[in-house]
């Protein structure tokens, strides 16, 4: 009697236990997380930073040395080419100037005396009076006195010119940006010309030097518009065009980046020299094209669902039994053309030369997964555009499982890459 008493109450525990362990599964039902297929605008862009800086930027400084004695602009201050900006000390510089003409005087004294005696000498010397030696001498002193007038002419007009250099004037009409000398300092130009202003051309044409990753070089292209934004205006964004890429490249730490200088049009004058530009090269459009985030696109569910999925993809694409169709089967799920369901774009840029293949997920009536292939284009980083004969606009697709903590953790991209070593190859659905 014990040992059947024992035996019921083994049974009835083993029967709960089933009963709960089935119980729990049922409710703990894999939830999967559904995105819906869109149609909209992609863009695929290359994105880099750079610095604004105006497009002509000149740096004045002076050939002569002294004490600067007068300064006429500040920071900010418009000026307009050949307007006076500043003024070094001309004491030492007149004086030098007063001393070259001092010494032309001289020398073209002594150049008319060394005339006269030539002349006095020449007559005798005809008349045979002197010897040809003292004719000669009268001669190269004739000479010499004519060459000591031309470099004193010369020196003359140096130091006029040095006296000219201490009037500052601004090469290029603009803003002073920079002024690096204040009244009473003392320049010194004796091995480079010390620098006193900066002074940037107009700021309403600015230019973006952005460094490109040798990766995304390729992309880039002269005439290629540019989205760009800065820090203080986060809710603004200027548009730009590329105008160059230098040849020359660039390593820091051993990465390799060109510089692309991009024109950028600055009317209000918002944009200021030194700001920081978070830059996007569109590199390709797709316009009106549908389009599935990424995460649809890298979903991949366990192996045997995927297994059972493509079985009955492939019975599906065979064709039926008596029908006498022996042409071409037709693909179950997608597989090919995107046009009549406007899977490409409606201007053309689809992306078709970087197309790909990749698999979408759909859950059917019964609940079970089934698979569509697609055709993959251009990725803005976000969302994808895909094609595919059995895709169409406001479809839910699987993103991933959203369910209990066990389900989840099954999900796991980790655990996916160990139970799945990759998506099927194209065309083996």
């Amino acid at each position: 009697m014990k040992r059947a008493i024992l035996v019921v109450v083994v049974l009835a525990a083993a029967a709960a236990v089933v009963w709960a362990v089935r119980g729990k599964g049922d409710g703990e039902a894999l939830k999967y997380r559904l995105v819906t297929v869109e149609r909209g605008d992609v863009e695929s862009v290359v994105s880099s930073t750079g610095s604004l800086e105006p497009v002509t930027t000149v740096r004045v400084g002076t050939q002569v040395s002294g004490i600067v004695d007068q300064i006429y602009v500040d920071f900010n201050d418009p000026v307009r080419a050949g307007q006076v900006i500043a003024r070094i000390d001309t004491t030492l510089l007149a004086n030098a100037v007063a001393a070259a003409e001092a010494q032309r005087e001289r020398s073209e004294a002594e150049l008319r005396q060394a005339e006269r005696e030539h002349a006095r000498l020449s007559a005798l010397f005809r008349e045979g009076m002197v010897a040809e030696s003292e004719y000669n001498a009268a001669q190269y002193a004739l000479d010499v006195a004519r060459a000591a007038v031309h470099a004193d002419r010369v020196s003359l007009t140096r130091a006029e010119q040095n006296l000219s250099y201490a009037i500052i004037t601004a090469p290029i009409s603009g803003t002073v940006v920079s002024r690096a000398v204040d009244r009473g300092q003392t320049v010194q130009a004796s091995f480079s010309a010390p620098e006193l202003f900066l002074i940037a051309g107009d700021l309403q044409q600015m230019q973006i030097l952005a460094a490109v990753d040798e990766s995304d070089v390729g992309q880039i292209r002269e005439g290629q518009t540019v989205r760009f934004t800065v820090q203080a205006y986060p809710d603004a964004t200027f548009s730009g065009t590329v105008r160059q890429l230098r040849l020359q490249g660039a390593t820091t730490e051993n990465v390799v980046s060109y510089t692309a200088v991009i024109d950028v049009a600055n009317p209000d004058r918002r944009l200021l020299p030194g700001m920081t530009a978070t830059v996007d090269f569109l590199v390709e459009t797709a316009t009106g094209a549908l389009h599935v985030p990424n995460a649809a696109l890298r979903f991949r569910p366990d192996q045997s669902v995927m297994q059972a999925a493509l079985a009955r993809a492939r019975a599906g694409r065979e064709p039926q039994r008596g029908s006498g169709d022996t042409s071409r089967p037709p693909s179950p799920r997608g597989g090919g053309g995107g046009a009549a369901n406007g899977g490409g774009a409606a201007n053309g840029d689809g992306g078709a030369g970087s197309r790909e293949r990749g698999m979408l997920w759909i859950v059917g009536p019964d609940g079970a997964l089934d698979v569509i292939m697609v055709q993959t284009g251009i990725s803005d980083g976000t969302n994808t555009v895909v094609s595919g004969r059995d895709l169409a606009e406001g479809q839910q697709v699987v993103a991933g499982i959203a369910s209990s903590s066990t389900a989840e953790a099954a999900a796991s991209p980790f655990q996916q890459q160990r139970q799945q070593p990759g998506p099927p190859r194209p065309g083996g659905f």
